[in-house]
């Protein structure tokens, strides 16, 4: 599996990646964590508002800082 966070580095975008890789851990999901900073790759996804958050190559939320609760549920946890 691959997280990806896709945001320039503002303070929202490194806590979700904080709580993405909480939530894969308590998940204990064997997953990599990408940080995509380039907005020209960022804009391929399609999106208009950063923070994003992408499992393997599927945009699963936008321009929100997820908890650790919220990300464990897209990623497949309870």
């Amino acid at each position: 599996m691959k997280i990806q966070i896709l945001g320039t580095g503002c303070p929202k975008c490194r806590q979700l990646a904080e709580n993405a890789a909480v939530a894969a851990e308590e998940l204990g999901l064997d997953c990599e964590l990408e940080k995509v900073t380039d907005i020209n790759e960022i804009m391929k996804f399609g999106i208009m508002m950063t923070p994003g958050l992408a499992v393997d190559g599927q945009v699963k939320s936008t321009g929100k800082l997820l908890s650790v609760d919220e990300i464990k549920k897209l990623l497949g946890g309870t």
